[in-house]
């Protein structure tokens, strides 16, 4: 080590670390992105040390200037961070005694790498975890945007992939949000959760200074400081729920990627995807292809990665800290940059994109969607529902065999598979009439889906002109 930076903890070793050692014992390539969280943490401490007169209150006013220079190097990058020196912690504090002197060294009084790290990530974490929420209001708002844009487009639903009934498109567009709505209140929870401040907790036991952890807490913005020092120290629940919440939400991005990549297809033809968020071929020019949503659901197998391999690091390690723990920074960096990403695409993706309303309407219409609502039909004329069940069965099998959807049948045809059918059977299969029957809370039925376009538009926030689906000021709520 000699005419290196010198060990902060070395007092005891008579050799110098091995080389290969330190640089695979070394985080700071990764725990870096955590330097001006440090900062504030120490700029908490030193502050709480001064007060409470465990060092000089002259000697802690050096200290938090000596820091808050360091905080304009780090946020210019013009720090110099050494591997040597191990963490972000040891870098930050001997800049810190290099430019200030010895005094420099009472800024570690009561407290501990171990509560420190806890407490940086925290707080990383609960900043990022802010601009999740916000990008995923911004997602919610283009989708309710899009629903009320788009309103009184026909979609065919599916089940098994095999079209069912037929359903608002605006209403598809909602069912997304109420999933990104969830993915909102899971990241919301989780930050309450972990919106408690280890510092103060030490290496594990707490510490024999004088300390107010209650004061460190509310300087750094936490609710509290936690309960115990040796869960503060060695709990990593925040993280793994937070990347918990980032994985469903991953999922959520994939299956509406998924749905995107298939409407645009030529063989469904749903949707026409925004040239901005689309690529070509380097061989086939007649090529468009939907990169971003295939990229996103490529990329959600990352954020799983990242929560399953922190749960493997946590699942074994006794209390209190472990040098194990040192893997839960960089899954959990590269989970929030992945959400981050592809929460901003996604949200400029459904913008933009533009529906094939004639298409949409063509594929309902072609695939027998309205059957049920016949079953309904009869059912409600007295017929019991599986009596009404097998009969129209019956008609869709007689209509594939003359090539045409079920309103095209005669009514004598009709009557000759069930003479119970009626005139008004006409009218319960046309599609407006199956999408608007379906007048129950949550359901298809336009006005419940005005409605609860109004609804969400009040719920985010959202203040711009009605479009054509909330135009009706007296759209009933649900």
């Amino acid at each position: 080590m000699s005419g290196g930076p010198k060990r902060m903890w070395g007092g005891r070793f008579a050799q110098d670390t091995d080389a290969l050692v330190q640089a695979f014992n070394a985080s700071i390539d990764v725990d870096r992105e955590l330097a001006l969280d440090d900062i504030d943490g120490s700029v908490a401490h030193a502050t709480m040390l001064g007060e409470r007169g465990i060092v000089p209150e002259a000697d802690a006013r050096r200290l938090v200037e000596g820091l808050e220079a360091l905080r304009g190097d780090v946020a210019a990058d013009r720090f110099d961070f050494q591997v040597a020196l191990e963490d972000v912690h040891m870098n930050l504090e001997a800049a810190l005694t290099e430019r200030i002197g010895p005094v420099g060294g009472t800024l570690h009084t009561a407290r501990s790498r171990n509560d420190q790290v806890a407490t940086d990530l925290r707080l990383w974490l609960k900043r990022q975890i802010r601009t999740l929420i916000e990008l995923l209001r911004r997602n919610r708002r283009a989708l309710v945007a899009a629903a009320d844009r788009h309103f009184g487009v026909i979609l065919p639903g599916y089940t098994h992939l095999q079209v069912a009934q037929p359903v608002l498109f605006s209403h598809h567009l909602l069912a997304w949000q109420e999933m990104l709505a969830r993915d909102e209140g899971r990241l919301a929870d989780a930050l309450a959760r972990m919106d408690e401040s280890p510092l103060g907790a030490g290496a594990l036991a707490g510490t024999t200074f004088p300390i107010d952890r209650h004061r460190t807490a509310e300087l750094l913005g936490f609710a509290r400081p936690a309960a115990n020092s040796l869960d503060a120290v060695s709990d990593r629940d925040f993280a793994i729920e937070f990347l918990a919440a980032a994985a469903t939400c991953m999922m959520h991005l994939s299956r509406i990627s998924e749905e995107l990549i298939l409407w645009s297809s030529r063989e469904f033809g749903f949707v026409s995807l925004p040239d901005s968020h689309t690529t070509g071929s380097s061989i086939m020019p007649q090529k468009k292809n939907p990169d971003v949503s295939e990229l996103i659901r490529g990329k959600t197998g990352r954020v799983y990665g990242a929560l399953m391999g922190l749960l493997t690091v946590m699942k074994g390690l006794p209390l209190a800290y472990n040098k194990d723990m040192q893997e839960d920074k960089e899954g959990v960096f590269d989970a929030v940059a992945t959400l981050r990403a592809c929460l901003a695409l996604q949200a400029e993706t459904v913008r933009l994109l533009e529906p094939n309303a004639e298409r949409m309407r063509a594929a309902a219409a072609d695939a027998y969607s309205n059957a049920t609502d016949l079953a309904d039909h009869l059912a409600k004329n007295g017929v019991p529902f599986r009596e009404a069940h097998d009969v129209v069965g019956r008609l869709v099998a007689h209509a594939l065999e003359r090539g045409v959807p079920l309103e095209e049948l005669s009514l004598e045809e009709m009557r000759a598979v069930d003479p119970r059918i009626d005139e008004a059977a006409f009218d319960a299969l046309a599609l407006e009439t199956v999408v608007g029957q379906r007048d129950v809370y949550g359901g298809t039925g336009h006005e419940r889906v005005r409605a609860r376009i109004l609804e969400l538009r009040r719920e985010l926030g959202d203040d711009h002109e009605p479009g054509p689906g909330t135009s009706d000021p007296g759209a009933p709520e649900p």
